[in-house]
């Protein structure tokens, strides 16, 4: 049994990390997207596909949500869990507002919630 719940904290751990990961690639796809399209008008048809958004959005659903839920489960702080669903909501958000100032905005808000969430669900729920 000790074996079983040092495995689950370990890959809670590695999704925490991973997730805190996914959301920083998040933001700098979305400033690199706004200053290589809209400054130099490059690459648009790659950094703005709606399934690379989409994609990074499944991710990070699954990522922060069986993370954060493992993270509720062991420390038993809801904090953490609400913040990165606050996060996540955003970025749903930001794709259904379509390209543009208001879409990075709010995916930057988003994604720097989540890597928050992520943070504090390592230093468990603190």
């Amino acid at each position: 049994m000790a074996f079983m719940r040092t495995a689950i904290l370990a890959l809670r751990d590695r999704l925490d990390r991973a997730g805190i990961i996914l959301s920083g690639l998040c933001a700098v796809h979305c400033i690199l997207g706004v200053l290589l399209v809209g400054i130099l008008g490059l690459g648009g048809e790659v950094l703005l596909a709606p399934e690379i958004h989409r994609i990074g959005l499944g991710l990070a659903l699954v990522v922060g949500l069986v993370s954060l839920g493992f993270g509720v489960a062991r420390h038993g702080k809801l904090a953490p869990l609400v913040i990165g669903g606050a996060g996540l909501g955003l970025m749903g958000l930001a794709l259904a507002v379509g390209h543009g100032p208001a879409e990075t905005v709010l995916t930057i808000i988003g994604v720097s919630l989540v890597a928050y969430a992520h943070i504090r669900n390592l230093h468990r729920g603190g």
